[in-house]
């Protein structure tokens, strides 16, 4: 990620007052910041793997091989065919983090990284957002088929006692936290973004439903 062409200031305002172009090809900047943080995390727990054995029995989420996709060429592919908003992937950030603390036994690698993004990108765009598109759609997106889509959002939300709920100061915080991996110590604070999911939601409902849109696109298989 290039820190110069991202401030926390920039962040700040993309997340929030984001708009969608339909002749652009820019994406959300919060899809490289959060890119930037799962490729530390990955890093950090491949070190770890390699000097204390394997994790524990968690692997809902492992596939039978490695995607040949980074993770920022995934999370924009997911955002050039879903559209779905910047506060989406700052809710599906909340969602990665809750449930790696609920399930000790889990840690994200290059196995089941790419399922358990589309899954929580997934449910959070249901969470956020008053127009979604089917599981069906999001399945070909992240190179699923839909039963195994729909089997990983049933695990998942098992797994996180359905405790999906985000509140305003707890989507702030992580806000914080992004701005921070834009600029440690920069001293920005986000404004209230999500502010409230109805405020969100509200603007979203004079969008045209997605479920009536059709793209072209190639599919991965994970």
């Amino acid at each position: 990620m290039d820190s110069l062409a991202i401030s926390p200031r920039k962040l700040r305002s993309d997340l929030y007052s984001y708009s969608y172009q339909d002749d652009s090809n820019t994406v959300p900047l919060v899809i490289s910041v959060l890119s930037s943080l799962i490729e530390r995390t990955l890093a950090r727990n491949e070190r770890i793997s390699r000097s204390y054995g394997g994790f524990g029995k968690t692997r809902v989420f492992d596939c039978r091989e490695i995607p040949d996709m980074t993770i920022q060429s995934y999370l924009e592919r997911i955002f050039r065919y879903t559209k779905a908003g910047p506060s989406v992937y700052v809710v599906a950030y909340v969602y990665i983090d809750r449930f790696c603390q609920n399930n000790q036994g889990f840690r994200i690698s290059l196995t089941n990284v790419h399922r358990l993004l589309i899954t929580t990108i997934m449910i959070a765009s249901k969470y956020v957002e008053d127009m979604n598109y089917r599981n069906s759609y999001f399945a070909k997106v992240g190179g699923l088929e839909t039963e195994d889509l729909n089997n990983l959002e049933l695990e998942f939300l098992f797994l996180m006692g359905f405790k999906l709920h985000v509140n305003v100061s707890v989507f702030e915080s992580y806000c914080c936290h992004l701005e921070r991996e834009v600029s440690i110590g920069g001293g920005y604070q986000i404004e209230k973004a999500l502010r409230c999911a109805e405020e969100i939601k509200s603007r979203q409902i004079v969008q045209d439903p997605k479920h009536h849109h059709h793209h072209q696109f190639s599919r991965i298989l994970l």
